[in-house]
C-alpha cells in the first residue's frame, strides 16, 4: 500500500495529494498518533477523533497564511504531523521535543497558543479584527469542541463575533465529550439532531397537502418550503447560533472528508461569522479509545495491542485524596463533591458512584463550580472543590469575591499543585500559593506526604473556613496509610529534626529532599533542623521565629515560583 505521510513536510504537500486519497493518508495519521502516544503518553483520543478535520483544513486553507486556531490543543496532534514536525513527532511532550499543547515559538503553523480551554473563539475575533485593521484577507478558523462550550468564555467570543459581523470561521467538534461525558443543559441542546428520515416525512407531508390545492400549488411550496427550513432549524441547534448571529452549517460528518471540503467551499463564499458543526467520534481508529474515550484522553505508554498500560499505574495522591473523601463523606452526610469535567483526572469519579446526589460536574466551568460552591456552603453544606491547581487561575476573583469575602467554609482540592513534567508550561501549578495567600479569610496547607494528605482533608471539613490544600501530580511515597483519621491543629507545623547551624523550612513535596539534604550536611559536620511547615498561610509563627533565632542560616523550599511564595511569607515575619 502506497505510503503518503512521509513524504509530508508541509500543507503544501499535503495539497499534492488527490482527494481520493486523503482517507489513506487519515489511517497513517492514526497509526503514527497511536504508535507515539503508545511510547510516550498523551492526549490520544481527541486527536484521534480529529485527523479528517486536521486534513481538510490545511487541504482547504493556506496555513500559515491563514490562521487555524486550536482549542486547547487536545485535539491537535494531526496538525503537527501536516506541518513540518513529523520526523521529530516521536519525541512528543518529552524534554527539548514536540510540544502537547499549540506553541508558536515552535511553529508558525500554531498560529496562537492554548492549554487551557475555551480561548479559540476569542483569539480568532481578535486576529479577525487585526487582519481587517491592517486591510488583510487571510481567513481566521477557531477549532473549539463541544466540551469547551460549557465555558462561559467561549460564549463571550461568540456574543462579540455575531456582534462585529467580521468574517470568522468557527468549527464546532461535537463528539459529544470533553474529557468526560458532557454535562449540562447545552450539550443535551447539542444532541438534539433532525435524523434525514424525519425531515424527509416532513417534506412528503408538506408536499402531499400543497399539490392538493389547485392553481396556486406552485407559489404555497415555496412557502412551504421555507417553512420547513424555519422548523428544522428550530429543531437543531442552528437556532442557537444563528440567534448569535452566526451562520449555521451542519451537522456535517466530521470523518468525510469529501463532505469536510464541500461545507468549506460554501462556506468561503459567506461573509460574516459562521460555525461549521461537525460531528466526530473521540478515539477514532483505536477500538479502546473508542469503547472508553475517558481513560484514553490522557493515557501514559500503553500497549497497542491491548490498550493496557506498560507499567501498573502506583497510587497517586489523586488515588489517596478519591478514597479519603468518600471516608469522609461516609461519616459526615454534609460534605459533597465538585468538579469542573474532570472527574476522572480528579479521582472523583468513585465519588459519584458512591453519592451520586452529593456529586457535582459543573462542566468546564470554573468560575461557576467556585460560586456554586460558595453557594452550597452558605447553607451548610461542606463543598470540596477538585481542581487542578493552573485552572483555579481562571476563577480568581470568585474565590476572592465570592467564598474569602464572606469567609465561607469551601475546600479547595488543588491538584498537579507544583511541577507536572509532560504537560508543560500551561499545566504547571507553580502559582497558587502566589495568588491565593494574600486573599483575606483564605487559608493554604501542604502535606508533606499521603497520609498527612488525608489528615488535612478531614482537617479542612472540620475547619469551618475556606481552605486551599495543594498536592503534587504522581505516586505516593509509599507509606502506611491504616492510621484512623485525625485532626491537624490549624496552622500548626512539625519539627522533623534538630540542628543549630541552619534551619530548613520546607512545604509539601520537598520535606522529603530537606531531610534528605540534612542527613547529608550532617555528615560535613553541619547540624541542620528541618520543619515541615505544613501550613503556609497562618504559619506558625511563633515556632519559625523560635527556631530561626538558634540557627546560622534559614533556607526555605518549596516547589512553586519564587516571587510570591512560601519563602516570600517567611520573609515577611
Amino acid at each position: 500500500m502506497k505510503r503518503f505521510l512521509e513524504d509530508i513536510n508541509s500543507p503544501a504537500d499535503l495539497k499534492r495529494l488527490r482527494v481520493d486519497e486523503l482517507a489513506l493518508l487519515a489511517e497513517e495519521i492514526r497509526r503514527s498518533i497511536i504508535d507515539t502516544v503508545s511510547s510516550t503518553g498523551g492526549h490520544l483520543a481527541s486527536s484521534l477523533g480529529a485527523v479528517e478535520l486536521a486534513i481538510a483544513l490545511h487541504y482547504n486553507f493556506n496555513a500559515p497564511e491563514d490562521k487555524i486556531i486550536w482549542d486547547v490543543g487536545h485535539q491537535a496532534y494531526a496538525h503537527k504531523l501536516l506541518t513540518g514536525r513529523r520526523k521529530e513527532f516521536s519525541t512528543l511532550r518529552q524534554l527539548g521535543g514536540v510540544s502537547g499543547f499549540p506553541r508558536p515559538v515552535e511553529s508558525v503553523y500554531d498560529a496562537f497558543g492554548a492549554g487551557h480551554s475555551s480561548t479559540s473563539i476569542s483569539a480568532a475575533l481578535g486576529m479577525a479584527a487585526g487582519r481587517d485593521l491592517a486591510g488583510a484577507s487571510n481567513s481566521v478558523i477557531a477549532v473549539i469542541g463541544d466540551g469547551s462550550l460549557t465555558a462561559g468564555l467561549a460564549f463571550e467570543g461568540l456574543n462579540q463575533a455575531g456582534h462585529l459581523k467580521k468574517d470568522l470561521i468557527v468549527v464546532l467538534n461535537d463528539n459529544e465529550m470533553s474529557i468526560s461525558k458532557n454535562v449540562g443543559a447545552l450539550s443535551a441542546f447539542l444532541s438534539r439532531k433532525v435524523t434525514g428520515r424525519y425531515a424527509k416525512m416532513l417534506e412528503k407531508e408538506i408536499a402531499s397537502f400543497i399539490n392538493s390545492i389547485p392553481r396556486i400549488g406552485g407559489r404555497i411550496m415555496n412557502i412551504a418550503k421555507k417553512a420547513e427550513d424555519a422548523m428544522i432549524t428550530f429543531l437543531t441547534p442552528g437556532m442557537l447560533f444563528e440567534g448569535l448571529g452566526f451562520h449555521y452549517i451542519g451537522p456535517v460528518d466530521g470523518h468525510d472528508i469529501d463532505a469536510l471540503l464541500s461545507a468549506f467551499t460554501v462556506i468561503e463564499e459567506l461573509k460574516g461569522p459562521v460555525l461549521l458543526h461537525v460531528l466526530t467520534k473521540k478515539g477514532k481508529g483505536y477500538p479502546p479509545a473508542e469503547e472508553d474515550p475517558a481513560a484514553f484522553h490522557g493515557p501514559g505508554p500503553f500497549v497497542v495491542k491491548t490498550g493496557k498500560p506498560k507499567k501498573p499505574s502506583p497510587i497517586s495522591y489523586t488515588n489517596v485524596f478519591s478514597s479519603t473523601l468518600i471516608e469522609i463523606a461516609a461519616q459526615d452526610e454534609r460534605v459533597v463533591a465538585i468538579t469542573a469535567a474532570m472527574p476522572e483526572g480528579t479521582g472523583l469519579s468513585k465519588f459519584a458512584e458512591r453519592f451520586p446526589d452529593r456529586f457535582f460536574d459543573v462542566g468546564i466551568a470554573e468560575q461557576h463550580a467556585l460560586v456554586f460552591a460558595a453557594g452550597l456552603a452558605k447553607e451548610g453544606v461542606v463543598p470540596v472543590t477538585a481542581i487542578y491547581s493552573t485552572f483555579l487561575q481562571r476563577a480568581y476573583d470568585e474565590v476572592f469575591h465570592d467564598v474569602c469575602l464572606q469567609n465561607l467554609p469551601v475546600i479547595l482540592a488543588l491538584d498537579r499543585a507544583g511541577l507536572v513534567g509532560q504537560d508543560g508550561a500551561t499545566h504547571h501549578g507553580l502559582f497558587d500559593i502566589a495568588y491565593l495567600r494574600h486573599i483575606p479569610n483564605m487559608s493554604i496547607a501542604a502535606p508533606k506526604d499521603e497520609s498527612e494528605l488525608r489528615h488535612l482533608l478531614y482537617s479542612a471539613v472540620k475547619y469551618g473556613r475556606p481552605i486551599a490544600i495543594r498536592y503534587p501530580r504522581g505516586s505516593c511515597t509509599g507509606i502506611d496509610l491504616t492510621a484512623p483519621l485525625q485532626e491537624i491543629p490549624f496552622g500548626s507545623s512539625e519539627v522533623l529534626r534538630d540542628g543549630k547551624d541552619a534551619l530548613i523550612l520546607a512545604i509539601g513535596t520537598m520535606v522529603a529532599p530537606a531531610l534528605e539534604a540534612a542527613v547529608s550536611l550532617e555528615k560535613t559536620g553541619i547540624r541542620v533542623s528541618v520543619i515541615n511547615s505544613r501550613f503556609i498561610k497562618p504559619l506558625d509563627e511563633a515556632l519559625i521565629i523560635k527556631a530561626a533565632a538558634c540557627a546560622g542560616a534559614v533556607i526555605t523550599v518549596e516547589e512553586h515560583a519564587l516571587a510570591g511564595g512560601f519563602g516570600s511569607a517567611v520573609t515577611e515575619l
